[in-house]
């Protein structure tokens, strides 16, 4: 039976044994990545697999072409390493083990790299980071948002919270679609008020649910009925 969270309780084995107790939490390393990669390539890469988090590794503000990858259980990380040098487009990705604390250590780096600045300790990652995007401010707003990194498992009570500091929003306002086989795609449209609530809610553009950056962007209705056609 597969675990309900590979975050708590991995330590169950699987009935061959094979999974090495030193990697007992179901996470695996890539490396090699193209540097247009995404999310949503890392599950196609992993098709038939059970992906629960995909962390995409940035250096000074920069994706580098490596990855950790949380799978529902530590069988499904030993079937994931079956896929060790098979191409993503024109490169061949390396998958190899590696444990929890290389994972969270990862997710530590970027967060320290991003909540410090020239004038020392920031309370936020975010004034370091939203410089390195000012497209963003030249692109025209609607009053929809798109969301993208969000965790895999994210509820709308959990997004509406990581805007309640800004702009208040109605779970109903807020559209989390998902692929073809249910699962999600990392990946929300939320509906403000206005397309002044909507410029003021990017304030929160790079800041965090959970150990995930999550990047907004402006949308449009045309988007969010895409999408959402797309889920059904």
């Amino acid at each position: 039976m597969m675990e309900s969270s590979p975050y708590f309780a991995v330590r169950s084995s699987t009935s061959s044994g094979a999974y090495d107790s030193r990697y007992s939490f179901p996470v695996v390393r890539l490396r090699g990545l193209p540097f247009n990669c995404t999310d949503v390539d890392i599950f196609k890469f992993f098709a038939g697999l059970d992906v629960v988090d995909v962390f995409l590794v940035n250096k000074d503000g920069r994706f580098f072409g490596e990855a950790f990858v949380v799978f529902a259980g530590p069988m499904q990380a030993d079937l994931a390493l079956r896929r060790d040098r098979q191409n993503m487009g024109r490169r061949y990705v390396e998958v190899f083990r590696c444990k929890k604390q290389d994972y969270y250590h990862a997710i530590a780096a970027e967060v320290k790299e991003g909540s410090h600045g020239s004038a020392g300790r920031r309370g936020s990652p975010l004034p370091v980071r939203r410089k390195r995007s000012p497209e963003k401010e030249r692109m025209e707003y609607t009053e929809i948002l798109k969301m993208r990194g969000l965790p895999y498992s994210v509820r709308k009570s959990e997004i509406s919270k990581f805007f309640e500091d800004t702009v208040s929003v109605e779970e109903e306002k807020i559209h989390i679609p998902c692929r073809s086989d249910g699962k999600a795609t990392g990946e929300a449209y939320v509906e403000l008020g206005s397309v002044e609530e909507a410029r003021k809610a990017m304030c929160k553009d790079k800041m965090m649910i959970g150990s995930r950056y999550v990047e907004l962007f402006p949308s449009t209705p045309e988007e969010l009925r895409r999408a959402a056609s797309r889920s059904r």
